[in-house]
């Protein structure tokens, strides 16, 4: 049984490719962000949001646990908007027209920003969509969560009001 589980491991290791990072974790310092916003040439970074609590959310147009997540955040930013609480969401998208499309079908208030050369993910060692990371005021993350669901949303909210609390 060892010698299994050792081959299984070494094969796991090996099939790794080669330079990939390692994702931003629970207590890291949320690295910088400055990229455009989808709806045009302005950039804006995250940085701008320190101090608040964030949700940063990495999504896709062709994501489907996406266009359950969007309402749910845009509820969460509007009910707890004004105690600090800021939703900003880095679409993946190749081509901007693709998210534009998405959010014309589901709109939301929030900052959405576009990296179609899939930089950012790679940085953040993204592995799936929707990924999300709450951040709270002093720049650190405190959740990651990947894929999303209606149930996460009330777990969502309980989680962001704790951080509001602090």
């Amino acid at each position: 049984m060892r010698v299994i589980c050792r081959q299984v491991l070494l094969m796991l290791v090996l099939c790794l490719p080669f330079g990939v990072q390692a994702a931003v974790a629970v207590g890291d310092t949320a690295p910088m962000v400055r990229l455009p916003l989808l709806s045009g040439d302005e950039e804006v970074s995250l940085a701008i949001l320190r101090g608040k609590v964030v949700y940063l959310d990495f999504w896709a147009s062709w994501c489907g646990p996406c266009r359950v997540s969007f309402p749910q955040l845009e509820a969460l930013r509007e009910e707890l908007g004004a105690q600090g609480f800021e939703v900003y969401a880095i679409n993946v998208d190749e081509k901007a027209e693709d998210a534009l499309q998405f959010l014309s079908e589901v709109p939301v208030s929030y900052p959405v920003v576009h990296d179609g050369s899939g930089a950012t993910p790679k940085a953040w060692g993204i592995l799936g969509m929707p990924t999300g990371y709450l951040i709270d005021r002093r720049g650190i993350v405190r959740n990651v969560h990947q894929g999303f669901k209606r149930s996460d949303g009330e777990k969502l909210r309980a989680e962001i009001v704790e951080l509001l609390g602090e």
